[in-house]
Formats: structure tokens, sequence, C-alpha cells
């Protein structure tokens, strides 16, 4: 039952100026407004306990949850534990630093990644100055263990042999160079000069290297008829490419023949290189031109599988091409100049 509070009033009562009596008011009123003071005053606590709990879950999901998330992300990003995508927060307070930390971890991924590529290139660019050095050192070699043993007969003979020994050795010199140079930089980068060359320069180069190492070895070496044409590309370069390919006839063919044949398709100029020997089989011949690929037949041989690579790159980069071909005999390189 409602409780009340009983209040009462009274009035003088007067009549034409003579005090006749009081008036006397009595009524109820209910005690409505303090009980729910007291009851909002007893609740208040509860509310305020409500709110204060509110906030905390509010805190937890929207600050300490996504801080306790990202707590871990530095050290990893610092040990280099960049595969694992960056979750992005809804919360305004973490939004934008979440995307600022995923944007860090894709560039230090991008930059991680372009390091490793730099370092392969870098180690492959080491290693095929490294083997186009063994191809004048076997002609030193070759010429100088011919000059020991008295192999020729007359002074014109001895001075070209001579003369072949202080150009490779200049040869020798260029690489080296070229490696100091490449050690400094980050990038592999086979220079090429853009230019022409004649191909009699070219033959004859290649001739006066090979046709006396051919001899002493035995192998048939058979040029055919070209014309002194003026091919695109880097004179230098294309030796490399030559020498190469004569390095691999000789260590893998048989040393029976080298055919060397010229021919004109397309307004480009063709020669193709072919030896004698046991070709490589069709799965190998896919690879062949592939960085750091030996094919079976390399077995127990010196070599790091990058001569064919060396001589590809060369060639797109004088704007040629460079392709094989395989029959039952042998095997043969066609070099295409512009």
């Amino acid at each position: 039952m409602r409780r009340r509070t009983r209040l009462e009033s009274r009035w003088y009562l007067c009549i034409e100026g003579a005090f006749k009596g009081f008036l006397r008011f009595d009524y109820e009123k209910p005690v409505f407004q303090t009980e729910k003071i007291l009851l909002l005053t007893e609740a208040l606590p509860g509310i305020m306990g409500a709110a204060l709990l509110a906030a905390l879950l509010y805190l937890k999901a929207r600050v300490i949850g996504p801080f306790l998330r990202l707590k871990k992300l530095p050290y990893e990003l610092a040990n280099g534990q960049l595969s694992e995508k960056v979750t992005e927060e809804k919360s305004r307070f973490y939004g934008e630093f979440m995307r600022g930390m995923s944007q860090l971890r894709n560039s230090l991924a991008s930059s991680r990644r372009r390091h490793l590529e730099l370092e392969q290139e870098k180690k492959t660019m080491l290693l095929s100055l490294s083997h186009d050095i063994k191809t004048p050192l076997h002609t030193i070699r070759l010429y100088g263990k011919a000059l020991e043993e008295n192999l020729y007969s007359d002074d014109v003979q001895k001075t070209h042999a001579a003369h072949q020994i202080g150009e490779k050795a200049a040869e020798i010199e260029r690489y080296v160079e070229e490696i100091m140079k490449n050690s400094r930089e980050d990038i592999l980068d086979i220079q090429v000069k853009e230019g022409e060359f004649y191909q009699a320069d070219l033959m004859d180069r290649v001739l006066d290297t090979y046709r006396e190492r051919c001899r002493i070895r035995m192998v048939d070496l058979i040029v055919g008829e070209y014309d002194n044409l003026l091919p695109k590309g880097d004179l230098e370069r294309a030796l490399e490419v030559f020498g190469n390919i004569f390095e691999n006839a000789f260590k893998y063919g048989d040393e029976r023949k080298i055919d060397i044949s010229f021919y004109k398709e397309d307004y480009c100029h063709l020669i193709r290189i072919y030896n004698t020997g046991k070709p490589v089989t069709d799965n190998e011949f896919n690879h062949i031109f592939e960085t750091f690929f030996r094919a079976a037949n390399s077995r127990g041989m010196e070599g790091n599988g990058l001569g064919l690579y060396i001589c590809r790159e060369i060639m797109r980069r004088m704007d040629g091409e460079i392709f094989a071909q395989k029959d039952e005999d042998g095997m043969a390189f066609v070099l295409v100049f512009r």
C-alpha cells in the first residue's frame, strides 16, 4: 500500500470585521517523489557500474584487442617473417596504422625479393665471367705447351703462337676488370656495344684462334664460303659466343669435325656451327640454354652450365638470336644476326 502524508492548513474566519473562528482543511499527499528519489539513489551505483563495464568492454574490443594482435608484428617484420598478410582493423584508432604496417610489410617483402634476385644475378655474372676466362686460358695453355715441346718448325708459327698468347692474356685482363666492376655493382648487366662489324673480321679472328687448336686436336675444321656482310652487333661479344660454342664442341663432341656454314634467311645473316658427336637427349635439348643446366654427357667434366645461357643473352642483346639443332651424328648452333 502506498504511503501517504497527512497535511492540514488553518484559515482565520472573520465576518464583518469580527473574528468568528478558524477554518481547518485536512488533506493527504502520497509520498511518491520521495520514493522515486530513493529508488534512483539505490539504482545509480548499478547504472554507473554497467556503464563502466560497457566502457571497459569497448576499450578491450577496440583498443586493447587490436594492440595485442599487433604487438608481435614489429618483431615478425624485423625477423623477416613477411609471408603472412597483415589483418586490417576496422577500428578508427588502428585502421590507418594497420594499413601503414601492411604497406611496410609489402615494401619489405619486395625489397627482400629484389635483394635475393640481385644476389643471384651477381652470382650468375661472376660465374659467367669466370666461365669466359677459361676459354683464353685454354688457348694460352695450348700454345704454351706447343712452344715448350717445340712443335713449331719455323719462326712464323712461333711468332703467331706468341701473338695469340698475348691476345688471350689481354682478354683475361678485360674479364678480370669486368669481375672487379661487377663486384661493386648490384645488377647483372652483359654490356653490348651497339654497332656493326664486318663478317670477314669476325671469321678472321675466329679462325686465327681456333684453326691451330683444331689442327693440334686433329679436328677437321670446315669453313664454307661467305660474303663480307655487315651484321649488326658487337664484334667482341660475337667472338665470345663463338668461343663458348667451340669450347662445347671440343668438350662434348667426338673431335672429328666442326663445320661452319653461312646463309641468309628473311633479311638475317645466319652462321651455323656444327660438330659431330653424341647429341643430348630430347628432354635435355629443351633446357640447354637455361642457367646452370648441364646435360648427362657433362658428368665428370669441368663447367657450371652457363656457356649457352651467356650465348643466348649476348645474341638477344645484339637484337639477334641463337637456336640449336640436333641429329643422330651431332649438334649444331645457329647464330642469327640482323
